[in-house]
């Protein structure tokens, strides 16, 4: 079920009903664990047994961990967890790649190739719900917080529907209390998330779906007819596509929760209006980028050591990273750009900061251009369907010879209001650049609001109807 399904809507609106009306806060959790698990079960019933088993699996393992009676013993015991959701993870997500990787090694040096290959489908939100149990896990074994006896609640924290295919990669420290404590109904929450899931909605179906998806998608199924322009067009296509995409899911996702009393944390903070990479990480996929940080970067020394070992720890994170969203190489080369990205940048402040600069605002102008540039050349690795692919077309980009006067008859009616709509987009995340959406909204006062999302659910109506799965459901 896709959150811009009818089927979602009618089975949203019935959980919410039957939840509320429940007074039991005991009874309420089970009816959350099982609607969670009806609604995986609707994207394919066959892995909710490999959900429902790993999640039991770290919830004993980490009872056991913190009840280790030495240091040595407990990190026995997590490396045991992580070896266990690691190879689960890899098998499922990595197997072809490699086999495939090795097999053309071997193809070249002549020798003999390996012939299996793995039939399985990969089980949607693997990547989410592992990285759950594993940052317990890790948070368990550090101490940060106490691993709880309950089975029920360590299910429903892994498994709780709105999060559990596409994120935010939620912690414990922040759903813990959550689900332990009895939620209050309160009707401002209730408006307040179904005002945030037709936003999301919007930027999904409207937005992402009906303006963006059609040029991008046009553009990058033939990279080499591109001109500088028209490439340029289809890779900011799919930088607004990508963001209200994900953007659009994790909004309904927050919305959705806090209909039912939980407050997620927010994902995406005007990533479009940052000012430097280490600042676009700070507002892109939080969740993901803060989990790198914490459980990766951090441990591997971040940036502690040397300016070597520092950058080799931005470029390990990010190939990792890069890596997390796809077992392909474009991913790999969109990871890496931004860890060359992040070492660039670390490496220009520190001769800007010794020169003493005190053009603050031209230096904020150019480090948003820089960034945003950037960041829309990378998208080009990250969408594109193989390296070929990619390179033809960022050589389009910043090709002098590709550009010309031809260049402006070839673009149609579309790639000018999607770029249009993405100029518009920009404009706003760099005004709002700090204030999140919920704030926004509550600022609006209600006959303002009532009107935008009126006019929001009156374009969703009126949408095409043609929509794709959530890009981040493949991850």
């Amino acid at each position: 079920m896709q959150f811009d399904s009818l089927a979602f809507i009618s089975f949203f609106l019935a959980i919410v009903g039957l939840y509320w009306s429940v007074s039991s806060w005991v009874w309420r959790k089970n009816l959350l664990l099982l609607a969670s698990y009806l609604f995986y079960v609707g994207w394919n019933p066959y892995f909710l047994p490999l959900l429902v088993v790993t999640s039991f699996l770290d919830w004993r393992l980490a009872l056991l961990m913190a009840q280790a009676p030495s240091a040595r013993s407990r990190k026995t015991w997590l490396a045991a967890i992580c070896v266990v959701n690691l190879s689960v993870l890899a098998y499922f997500k990595y197997a072809n790649f490699l086999i495939d990787n090795t097999n053309a090694v071997m193809a070249m040096a002549g020798l003999p190739q390996w012939g299996f290959q793995s039939s399985i489908a990969l089980p949607i939100g693997i990547s989410f719900y592992t990285f759950h149990s594993l940052s317990y896990c890790i948070d368990v074994y550090r101490g940060n917080v106490q691993p709880t006896r309950s089975w029920r609640d360590y299910l429903l924290y892994v498994a709780f529907f709105p999060q559990l295919v596409a994120g935010p990669i939620v912690r414990w420290t922040t759903m813990g209390h959550q689900i332990e404590t009895p939620r209050p109904f309160r009707p401002n929450c209730l408006g307040l998330g179904v005002a945030l899931m037709v936003v999301g909605l919007f930027q999904k179906i409207v937005l992402a779906d009906g303006i963006f998806a059609p040029v991008a998608d046009a553009h990058f199924a033939h990279p080499s007819l591109d001109s500088g322009l028209t490439a340029w067009v289809g890779a900011l296509a799919f930088t607004g596509q990508i963001f209200c995409d994900f953007a659009g899911y994790t909004t309904c996702a927050i919305g959705a929760a806090l209909a039912l009393g939980f407050q997620l944390p927010v994902n995406f903070q005007a990533p479009y209006a940052a000012r430097g990479f280490s600042d676009f990480w700070q507002r892109w996929h939080i969740s993901l980028s803060s989990w790198l940080r914490d459980y990766l970067y951090i441990p591997l020394g971040g940036n502690r050591g040397h300016r070597v070992a520092t950058a080799r720890n931005l470029l390990l994170t990010m190939f990792l990273g890069g890596l997390w969203h796809g077992a392909a190489w474009t991913f790999v080369v969109w990871g890496l750009l931004h860890g060359v990205f992040l070492i660039a940048e670390r490496l220009i402040t520190q001769l800007v900061g010794a020169s003493r600069l005190q053009l603050r605002q031209l230096r904020a102008i150019l480090g948003w251009l820089a960034t945003l540039i950037a960041v829309v050349t990378a998208w080009v690795f990250f969408r594109a369907e193989d390296l070929s692919s990619a390179v033809t077309m960022v050589m389009a980009m910043y090709s002098a010879v590709s550009w010309s006067e031809e260049s402006l008859a070839m673009l149609s009616y579309e790639d000018g209001v999607a770029a249009l709509v993405l100029g518009v987009m920009v404009l706003q995340q760099m005004v709002n650049r700090n204030r999140p959406l919920n704030e926004l909204l509550r600022a609006l006062p209600w006959p303002v609001l009532g009107l935008a999302l009126g006019s929001m659910l009156l374009l969703i109506t009126l949408s095409s109807g043609q929509t794709n799965a959530f890009i981040y459901f493949q991850f």
